[in-house]
């Protein structure tokens, strides 16, 4: 057994230092991400990059030529190089940092014959500086295995260069080297782990909006169905009174016509039973619910005692029915007074002071609701609801094949409109393959 788990374990330690490597020696384009906010400085930051990368060229060359007296092409080309390092590490850090450190050999090469006593090598005086915002986007944009590993072998070959090769009388500053690298490594990695933490942070507010919203709707689907199980509860049940009390009402009715309403009020009975199996877990244990069986659900006929709570509440609200009122099916009566229902609250709630106008027309196939009000005379207070209102009054629209519009009026108030039809058996079904692609 020992034989079989060893070779995975090494395996995983050669794994390690390859995928290392891969990071190391990769030419992977990695562009420096844009700010987000404010949205005019997006590019702030390639623009101080790119200003940076002047002053590192023309100091690489007044400091070849000032200070160790190198002059000819190669201060421009060195100059150029290093300018070349900084703007590259916009787009390609790690290739960036290999073209600094390229670079900074050849100055050390360059100056190895011309450094006097007290002089620093293999660093000029400002040689660290030019590579620092090079290892910064090098921190910025990659692990922090993989900084560290840049870092160290920038300081490995800067101690091996010292041992081996450092000219007489010459002065190392290897320890200033190493404390700047550290400190641009740990500032790298701090603001990284800072843009990838807001970044998780927004996704996870964008997600939770999304569940949010989504529990909602499932919240308003079975307050749907809670009160629909009211309504077709009470109808299963005069089927099953009216199938049992119709033999009796028939002056000698036949065998066939008693087993046959026998059979209705079976089927009733049974429908019942499941209806209430399949619905009554969705039936809240609250007293004050009104999805409560103890609660008759409420119709259009009860939206005088609605306006009236709603004045009481200071909204001045005037009411408006054309056409010729007469009783619709239990399912339209409820979503129509749970839509004015929900506009008024939203008006109560959003626009304090304002004047609101229900109206309320019979068609000959459809009911027409519209709820407006004016814009709001005072500031309102903060609100402790979800905001998904809306998402309900659509939902009980759609559920009875009607439409329900809302958005802002011109003078600042805010408008609600819908169309319910008369009778919801009238529409064509909905196919099996829109219903499976709604749900």
């Amino acid at each position: 057994m020992n034989q079989q788990t060893e070779p995975p374990a090494a395996e995983v330690r050669i794994r390690l230092p390859r995928g290392l490597a891969r990071e190391l020696f990769t030419l992977r384009r990695d562009p420096l991400p844009k700010m987000s906010r404010p949205r005019w400085l997006a590019w702030l930051p390639h623009a101080v990059l790119g200003y940076v990368a002047i002053p590192c060229g023309v100091l690489t060359g007044m400091q070849l030529n000032d200070h160790y007296g190198v002059f000819g092409s190669a201060v421009l080309g060195l100059s150029l190089l290093t300018s070349a390092s900084v703007v590259l590490s916009m787009f390609r850090p790690v290739a960036a940092w290999w073209l600094g450190l390229v670079t900074s050999g050849l100055v050390a090469w360059a100056i190895h014959g011309h450094v006097g006593p007290g002089q620093s090598w293999p660093w000029t005086p400002a040689g660290p500086f030019t590579l620092a915002p090079v290892l910064l986007m090098v921190a910025l944009r990659v692990p922090p295995r993989v900084t560290a590993s840049v870092i160290g072998i920038t300081l490995a070959l800067n101690g091996l260069a010292d041992i081996l090769l450092r000219p007489p009388r010459s002065q190392t500053i290897i320890g200033g080297v190493a404390l700047l690298f550290a400190f641009v490594g740990i500032l790298g990695y701090a603001l990284r782990a800072t843009r990838l933490t807001r970044g998780k942070l927004v996704e996870q507010e964008t997600l939770t909006e999304e569940e949010r919203a989504r529990r909602t709707l499932l919240e308003e689907r079975s307050r749907i169905a809670r009160e629909l199980h009211d309504v077709v509860a009470h109808h299963m049940s005069v089927i099953s009174i009216q199938a049992q009390v119709a033999p009796h009402l028939v002056e000698n009715p036949s065998e066939e016509l008693k087993e046959n309403l026998a059979g209705i009020r079976e089927n009733a009975l049974e429908a019942l039973t499941e209806l209430r199996r399949v619905l009554g877990v969705l039936r809240s244990e609250r007293p004050d619910d009104p999805a409560n069986p103890h609660h008759p659900q409420p119709t259009l006929g009860d939206l005088d005692g609605l306006v009236d709570n709603v004045r009481g509440a200071g909204l001045d609200v005037t009411t408006e029915i054309a056409g010729i009122r007469r009783p619709l099916t239990p399912g339209v009566e409820l979503t129509a007074y749970r839509i004015v229902q929900e506009a008024l609250s939203n008006a109560l709630r959003h626009a304090p002071g304002s004047r609101v106008e229900v109206g309320i027309a019979y068609g000959p196939r459809d009911l027409h609701l519209c709820v407006a009000n004016s814009a709001p005379t005072r500031s309102a207070p903060p609100s402790p609801g979800a905001g998904h209102g809306l998402l309900g009054m659509r939902e009980r629209a759609g559920m009875l094949g009607g439409e329900l519009a809302a958005g802002p009026r011109p003078d600042g108030g805010y408008e609600v409109s819908a169309v319910l039809p008369m009778d919801p058996q009238d529409l064509p079904a909905v196919p099996d393959s829109e219903t499976k692609r709604a749900s």
